[in-house]
């Protein structure tokens, strides 16, 4: 009975491991599929391995380069409060030590901080090629964020100051991204749609000009070799 009640014992274990791999595989395709909503629901699915049978399974090598995945893709959407709700459910040791968790951890207190410049050179010191995916999604939702700011901030920005702020590299990225928040340019000039001054709540000129000064600084410090710690 002993015998029996064993063999019925390891070939669950097998199952439950065999079933862990298939999720995790499909999480990782998820990714490079660029399917966010199927990472989502596969690392749902995932967490009651991670969690319920974390005493009775092996650990697995690809745990936390997907958690770590997941943090990223929740601050990637702006949900900080999920960020740390997750964040609180890993162990604390790993949350200090493991470079999967730290680097989603530095990256939200790089936002916290408006430290956007080490943001972006986050993408050149990924743990994994897969974190590239979210940061470029968090950088776009960083520009949406600025590009807010400038349209109640300025009548108009020059292209140059626009592509430093933004952090777009080339004039064809930043008349793209114009373009896609119908901003009118007019040879070297940003013009937009004038706000009510009733709308501002805080003296914006002001902010947008010290961030663009802090912008351009940073990315001169950045081309001298400064990378993301």
């Amino acid at each position: 009975m002993r015998q029996a009640f064993g063999h019925f014992e390891a070939a669950s274990t097998k199952e439950l491991l065999l079933t862990r791999e298939i999720l995790e595989l499909g999480a990782q395709w998820s990714i490079k599929a660029k399917d966010i909503p199927s990472f989502e629901r596969y690392i749902a699915q995932l967490k009651i391995y991670y969690n319920d049978y974390s005493t009775s399974l092996p650990a697995s090598q690809r745990m936390y380069p997907l958690l770590g995945l997941n943090l990223l893709r929740l601050l990637s959407q702006n949900r900080i409060a999920e960020f740390h709700t997750e964040l609180e459910l890993i162990d604390p040791e790993q949350v200090t030590t493991n470079l999967y968790i730290k680097h989603p951890l530095g990256v939200e207190q790089c936002l916290m901080e408006g430290s956007y410049n080490k943001v972006w050179n986050s993408k050149a010191n990924v743990p994994a090629p897969e974190y590239a995916f979210f940061v470029d999604i968090l950088m776009e939702t960083v520009r949406a964020e600025i590009g807010a700011c400038c349209e109640r901030a300025y009548e108009n920005l020059g292209v140059a100051d626009a592509a430093t702020l933004l952090y777009f590299k080339g004039k064809k990225d930043i008349l793209q991204f114009a373009a896609s928040r119908n901003w009118t340019v007019k040879g070297d000039q940003i013009v937009f749609v004038t706000q009510d001054d009733d709308n501002l709540d805080i003296p914006a000129p002001k902010i947008i000009r010290n961030t663009l000064a802090y912008a351009r600084e940073l990315d001169r410090i950045g081309k001298l070799g400064l990378q993301f710690e």
